[in-house]
């Protein structure tokens, strides 16, 4: 056991050096590179026209600046997500296929230090897409409204979480003897994340809904007629607010809310360092998510705030609901740091030599 998981770091930078080495020399890996560039550059260019477009005449950064940096974050995860799959399902069973990972077995080496590096390698490789994306970060942030920190935050936060999808694919390529297998376990984990939980936490609201009885803080009939009547004679009359109860349909999120915190979308926009808004009146989509998250994290409170007065703005009474302040992303991080981890011990425990039994049609050398 010792043996299966010593670390030096002569032998995990060995590993690494060779990972990176067999795909700089890879046309393969230096075309995606460049696709990715050009893709990212051409949407980023297009958004930044059709902004200008939208806004017209209002060059505000609260308008432009923080939604550019919002669909360069995005775009950038998504594309990353796609693309870190394939640069790490194949680490293990694709050596074992060329017979090339039974002689770095037999060294000393051992099978921590050679997952380790396999790991470290994909991830620099996923680390240099992020890279070539920073220039475009880089124009979100001149066009103004958006934190350095706010930078930092995401592209940290993005980075843990390609690196979780690497350890990921390690795992199942250590798992399954064929490439395709493995390739499709990893795109599988990945869709379950971003894609399946979105779907699964709209699945389960009809099941979390019934009738209760709800608070509500807001304008009475009465009054409400009262201020038309008053309208119509040119006297202008505020209608006023009052608590009522009522019967009506409440979605219980608070039991569903850990599926929205796992998807990696959702945890970059609660990690990022927008400042708190209100609901009604954010201007970075960033915030609207992580407001939104929140919220469903509390659940239904029993209190409906429905007064609105004439400039628009909720008159919020002493009784109704706040925004949450607890945050949610270190759970969904959590949770892709487990899993990464979880492929990552499964790839060292699979690298450990000798082994009793190979799946049919597995080559050792």
């Amino acid at each position: 056991m010792n043996g299966t998981w010593r670390l030096s770091w002569h032998g995990v930078r060995t590993v690494a050096a060779l990972e990176l080495r067999q795909r700089v020399r890879s046309t393969r890996w230096i075309v995606a590179l460049v696709v990715w560039f050009v893709v990212v550059g051409a949407i980023t260019a297009l958004t930044t026209g059709a902004l200008g477009t939208l806004t017209g005449q209002d060059t505000s950064p609260l308008h432009r600046g923080p939604l550019l940096f919002f669909v360069v974050t995005f775009l950038v995860l998504g594309l990353g997500l796609l693309v870190t799959p394939t640069l790490s399902s194949t680490a293990v069973n694709g050596d074992r296929a060329a017979g090339t990972l039974a002689t770095v077995q037999v060294t000393l080496l051992t099978p921590a230090e050679i997952a380790t590096g396999k790991l470290l390698g994909a991830f620099a490789a996923a680390t240099a897409f992020l890279v070539a994306s920073l220039p475009f970060y880089g124009l979100a942030m001149a066009m103004g409204g958006t934190r350095v920190l706010t930078l930092v935050s995401v592209v940290v936060v993005t980075a843990v979480i390609l690196a979780s999808v690497c350890g990921m694919g390690i795992g199942f390529s250590a798992l399954t003897a064929r490439t395709a297998g493995s390739t499709v376990l990893t795109f599988l984990g990945v869709s379950a994340l971003a894609v399946f939980t979105l779907v699964f936490f709209g699945l389960t609201l009809p099941a979390n809904t019934s009738q209760e009885q709800v608070r509500v803080w807001g304008v009475s009939p009465s009054s409400a007629s009262s201020a038309l009547a008053s309208d119509a004679t040119t006297s202008v009359t505020s209608p006023t607010c009052e608590w009522r109860v009522e019967t009506r349909p409440v979605t219980h999120t608070e039991r569903t809310w850990w599926l929205l915190a796992a998807n990696p979308f959702v945890v970059v926009s609660d990690a990022s360092a927008v400042p708190q808004q209100d609901l009604r009146t954010v201007t970075s989509p960033f915030a609207a998510i992580r407001e939104a998250i929140r919220t469903a994290r509390a659940g239904a409170t029993g209190v409906s705030n429905e007064c609105w007065g004439p400039t628009g703005q909720a008159a919020l009474p002493t009784e109704g609901p706040r925004p949450s302040t607890v945050p949610v992303w270190p759970w969904g991080l959590g949770f892709s740091v487990l899993l990464g981890a979880a492929g990552y011990v499964t790839a060292v425990r699979r690298l450990r030599i000798p082994q009793r039994t190979l799946p049919r049609g597995v080559r050792v050398a």
